[in-house]
């Protein structure tokens, strides 16, 4: 179907749960790379600095892998929409806990006021906002389409195996159709 050796995240699932340690050890390599570049990616400029990244993003596979053993992927794509929302949320909370915590020097030059920084934050927050809804009006395989390719930054011939498609020219056709679709929304 596509690439030799390229097994979905599913049927790396399965032999996990057959308690193949090396299919766990597949997982991990496939994941955690496009966890970071989704982590670093998705943060805010004020935010990409933080040193404990790849350490939150290791705490969330490591505690997704931990629930491995009653995960059940219902569709294609499942775990690393899961793995996703999973890494959202410890971002947003260390995000939110670092706005706490009083800064040992300026992030950025102000007028004493902040204003810039706070700036960045709410249009960071708002174009994030604007395009988790847009995503989120999106049917689930168009949605898992562009998460896949535009996030996850997955080449065509690894979407159409991570979503069970025939070729990476039907991956490649999914995902201009739902990039268009999504731009339709957000316009």
């Amino acid at each position: 179907m596509n690439e030799p050796g390229l097994a979905s995240t599913a049927t790396l699932i399965r032999r996990v749960h057959r308690g193949e340690s090396a299919a766990r050890e597949q997982l991990v390599e496939r994941c955690l790379p496009l966890l970071r570049r989704w982590a670093h990616g998705r943060l805010p400029a004020y935010g990409r600095d933080l040193s404990e990244t790849d350490d939150l993003v290791q705490v969330t596979l490591m505690r997704a892998l931990g629930t491995l053993d009653t995960f059940e992927p219902e569709r294609p794509g499942a775990f690393l929409a899961y793995l996703r929302q999973a890494l959202l949320n410890t971002l947003r909370n260390e995000l939110r806990r670092n706005r706490r915590r009083p800064a040992t020097q300026p992030l950025v030059e102000t007028d004493g006021a902040g204003a810039p920084l706070a700036q960045e934050e709410r249009d960071f927050a708002t174009e994030l906002d604007l395009y988790d809804r847009g995503l989120a009006s999106l049917p689930e395989r168009q949605r898992q389409a562009v998460i896949l390719r535009v996030e996850f930054g997955m080449t065509f011939p690894e979407i159409a195996e991570e979503m069970e498609m025939p070729s990476a020219d039907a991956a490649r056709m999914s995902v201009s159709r739902s990039l268009v679709e999504l731009a339709r929304v957000l316009s």
